[in-house]
């Protein structure tokens, strides 16, 4: 893994040295085989496949993978109703597929050819001649306009924050389209373009788009939808006349001729299943269960083995989620003293064996991140409009959490919390923590779905309450939690948010002030930051990697600052469990293992 770790490391190398390329140099040539965010692609034309993936994998077998929860649609791009897992991995492809060595570019898939200017005003796609649906209709420009109108329309709300910057459409012979943008386009929005998921005019402009159903999906992927038992298991069968089998950005993906993705109403559930080999694969986030639960006679027996993978991928951030619509959460004081009160040092040891790191910045454990730095001169710059939007602290050395006792006692931080919320008009009367104002005790309710969330809630709940704080943990069934969660119907909640070595138009979609008030987007705090806003912009705009690197690291400072969330934590690398007849590459990508080069060995 030594060879892994080295390749890796050079790929990142050779993505942060924008002294290499000038900004639009990517664009100079003409139409390419790919495009890049900053820099130059990785691959040159004529490449034959990504490192990480095996092209000489056999074909055929079939794997199982396990959900929890349910499912009640196959449409995986409206708000309504729950999807079924893979749909848009399997069925529904691109005009570009993401190489997963460099932090954001993209290779010719439906579109073989990509052209864009210096200034990213446009982008053209010359479509691929053999491109293909699954019912064997050809793939035409004007499938790629509706899809465009038709997920603006009616798609996800991110979908219309996206594809309303397209401000014109031309079509320039039978194969070539090209996208003219709003002035308030941005340099990433061509390559979000290039990731519009692609469906076919002919299908859906005589379905309703906009319902949640079991009408089975046509895309041109590598996969159709082969059966589904509604809620409870969805099977996908490799087309073996796919259309795109032989494209360099597929070789070696999509081995496996079955998929099936089994459900199971929780983990515990889950694990148990796989433990007897119902599913096949397991990605593992407990560190309990991944420290002391693999004990069992399949892995005893070599039946099963354990992998863990390094990546080169930011941390993202899990954390504890205020609500800030809610009038008590509002105040930053209260925010900041419910921060201090979770003992993150005893809750690692006594819960987790010790196996987790905190995070500290949306980006830990990559050059994105603000934590442990002092802001550079760029940075400065971009916050200089905006005083107060970061503390003195974070600009000087980024987020520190407040140092818990591992023993449990954690005075200092008590203390601390009860400063805070004095200052924010709250007492202690009678060992219940009140308002003076209305004399209205401090409560407040964390909404969970998941056994996980439940015991992490619960053990919160008992810290809180050291100061007169009262906590209920509410624990709902997933289609009610995803609905309250969609509406912002809950004080706290618990959230992930990937993070990618090259964020883009999906900051705002997180916390973009515009999103604060629109059901279904991810930005569950309400947020409403000028400043994130601007750091944003300047994120977009950024034409070299130092200017992107510092405005995502601003950004980073404002977010930890504004105490929206308790910070939580996240594994050193990835865990995955595998019977052993998944096969999967020596080599791994920059974002870790992707299960599409995996294969099956039949023997």
């Amino acid at each position: 893994m030594l060879g892994i770790r080295a390749f890796r490391l050079a790929v990142i190398c050779l993505c942060l040295l924008p002294a290499l390329a000038l900004p639009g140099m990517a664009s100079a040539a003409g139409p390419r085989h790919a495009i890049a965010m900053h820099g130059e692609p990785l691959y040159p034309a004529g490449f034959t496949h990504f490192r990480y993936a095996n092209p000489d994998a056999p074909k055929g077998g079939a794997i199982t993978y396990g959900a929890t929860g349910s499912f009640d649609s196959l449409n995986p791009f409206i708000v309504r109703g729950t999807s079924a897992l893979g749909l848009r991995e399997h069925v529904f492809e691109s005009l570009l597929a993401r190489g997963y060595d460099e932090p954001f570019t993209l290779y010719g898939l439906i579109a073989e050819k990509v052209e864009v200017p210096a200034d990213r005003s446009w982008i053209a796609f010359t479509l691929n001649a053999k491109a293909r649906f699954s019912d064997g209709v050809p793939v035409t420009v004007d499938d790629i306009v509706y899809s465009l109108e038709t997920l603006r329309d009616k798609g996800r709300p991110n979908f219309k924050t996206y594809y309303s910057k397209v401000e014109r459409i031309e079509r320039i012979g039978a194969r070539t389209i090209k996208f003219h943008f709003t002035p308030d386009g941005d340099r990433e929005i061509p390559l979000i373009i290039g990731l519009m998921p692609i469906i076919p005019k002919h299908i859906y402009e005589q379905r309703d788009f906009g319902a949640a159903n079991f009408d089975v999906p046509v895309g041109s992927g590598p996969y159709v939808v082969d059966r589904t038992v509604p809620g409870k298991r969805i099977i996908y069968r490799r087309d073996p006349d796919y259309w795109g089998k032989d494209l360099p950005v597929n070789a070696g993906h999509y081995n496996i001729d079955l998929i099936t993705y089994e459900y199971f109403r929780d983990t515990n559930a889950s694990f148990e299943a796989f433990k007897t080999g119902i599913y096949d694969a397991r990605p593992e986030d407990d560190p309990v269960r991944w420290t002391t639960g693999y004990d069992f006679p399949a892995l005893r027996n070599g039946k099963v083995r354990k992998a863990a993978f390094a990546t080169g991928l930011p941390s993202g951030m899990y954390g504890l989620v205020f609500n800030t619509r809610r009038p008590v959460l509002e105040d930053r004081n209260v925010r900041e003293a419910l921060i201090h009160l979770f003992n993150f040092e005893w809750i690692n040891e006594n819960l987790y064996f010790g196996s987790y790191v905190r995070t500290r910045s949306f980006f830990d454990n990559s050059e994105l991140a603000s934590s442990g730095r002092r802001a550079g001169e760029r940075e400065r710059k971009l916050l200089a409009p905006f005083p107060g939007a970061v503390s003195p602290e974070v600009m000087e050395h980024g987020w520190r959490a407040p140092a818990g006792d591992p023993k449990g006692q954690d005075r200092a931080n008590r203390a601390r919390a009860i400063a805070l919320l004095r200052e924010a008009g709250f007492e202690l009367r009678n060992g219940v923590m009140t308002s003076r104002a209305t004399g209205q005790p401090l409560r407040l309710e964390i909404l969970v779905a998941t056994p996980a969330e439940e015991r992490l809630a619960l053990t919160y709940t008992r810290m809180t309450s050291r100061i007169g704080i009262s906590i209920a943990v509410r624990n709902v069934d997933p289609s009610q939690y995803q609905e309250r969660r969609n509406n912002y119907d809950f004080d706290m909640i618990f959230n992930s948010w990937f993070s990618s070595l090259s964020p883009g138009n999906e900051q705002s979609f997180y916390w973009g002030s515009a999103a604060a008030d629109v059901p279904g987007t991810r930005n569950y705090m309400g947020v409403k930051d000028p400043a994130i806003d601007a750091m944003i912009e300047a994120m977009l705009a950024a034409e070299t990697r130092e200017d992107f690197t510092a405005a995502v690291r601003a950004m980073d400072r404002v977010l930890m600052s504004g105490a929206y969330m308790i910070p939580l934590f996240h594994q050193p690398e990835q865990w995955l469990a595998l019977w052993n007849k998944v096969k999967v590459p020596e080599t791994t990508s920059l974002y870790g293992y992707r299960s599409s080069t995996w294969w099956i060995d039949g023997k």
